[in-house]
């Protein structure tokens, strides 16, 4: 397998107040699980800015200046209780975006057999009006309309296992059959969406886990939900909102994963992917709060995109 990781220096200026736990250390803890040997042959590349237009994918033009207009030119600025905008905010979300379009070109155009996106701030969080919980801009939903519209991509699947449910790949999908979008996450917790008769178009299948969860409850809700809908749906392209805030030393939620369970999950769609996607999957980082937690499990996931 051929893996793409993209990372930028940018992401490291996205800054937020003091004690906020979306904060540029846990590219610092990735970074360093990243220099073991495993990831010697892990092509690294600069994300690019992506160009403002990008966010008309998945946003309406109001949206994007709404972000705009919050952007300090110092200090920080609010969008919201916890959501927090600096600087270089603006350029930070649009390289995150910039680096979902170009992994899906990478994919696509056989540059690369998958790709990982090592951005923040992070986006599932994100509807079509409105930034919240930690996110300006959706950088999956994005990335799935590029794969559309560039690529002729006709099913997209978008698996979401951070342990906060993607409310806003929800709303921009939510009457688009052209696009399944499942989640497994824990409920109730922020933000108060995903439960199971959340469907839809018939295309959003919800797997909500209850505090405590440990790994055989998550697997099996990760076999008979959304395995078994990505299967039926057989996508030609794999699209994951990879957050690691399900680990069991996460301070924001209370699912009990250990980094294996992330391995897994990738390994499954991986086989998935080989069925009917041409092995194509494009993972993008979401959440993971706890910098160990984080470190060890996307390390594993990156790993298993490296060896299928």
């Amino acid at each position: 397998m051929t893996t793409i990781l993209y990372e930028n220096p940018i992401f490291l200026e996205h800054k937020v107040p003091e004690g906020h736990p979306e904060r540029p250390d846990r590219l610092k803890a990735l970074n360093l699980a990243l220099e073991h040997d495993n990831f010697q042959r892990l092509t690294r590349l600069e994300a690019p800015q992506a160009n403002e237009d990008y966010v008309l994918l998945a946003h309406p033009e109001e949206h994007l200046r709404s972000v705009m207009s919050v952007i300090p030119e110092e200090g920080i600025n609010s969008f919201e209780a916890d959501t927090h905008a600096s600087p270089a905010s603006l350029q930070a979300a649009l390289t995150g975006i910039g680096g979902a379009v170009a992994a899906v070109d990478a994919v696509f155009s056989g540059k690369a057999d998958n790709a990982f996106v090592a951005s923040r701030p992070p986006g599932h969080h994100a509807e079509k009006n409105k930034a919240m919980g930690f996110c300006f801009f959706n950088n999956v939903a994005i990335a799935a309309r590029h794969a559309q519209q560039k690529h002729g991509a006709e099913r997209v699947a978008i698996v979401d296992w951070d342990v906060h449910h993607g409310n806003g790949t929800q709303d921009i999908f939510w009457d688009d059959p052209s696009v399944l979008f499942c989640s497994t996450h824990q409920m109730p917790l922020y933000p108060g969406t995903g439960a199971k008769h959340e469907t839809g178009a018939g295309n959003i299948v919800n797997a909500p886990l209850s505090a405590n969860t440990g790994s055989d409850h998550f697997r099996e809700a990760f076999k008979s939900r959304v395995l078994s809908a990505v299967a039926d749906f057989k996508p030609d392209f794999i699209l994951i909102s990879a957050g690691f805030d399900a680990h069991h030393r996460d301070p924001l939620a209370q699912i009990n994963l250990v980094a294996e369970d992330f391995d897994w999950a990738t390994a499954r769609l991986m086989e998935l992917a080989d069925r009917s996607a041409a092995n194509r999957v494009v993972s993008l980082l979401e959440g993971g709060y706890d910098l160990q937690g984080l470190a060890e499990s996307a390390a594993m996931h990156i790993l298993r995109l490296m060896r299928g």
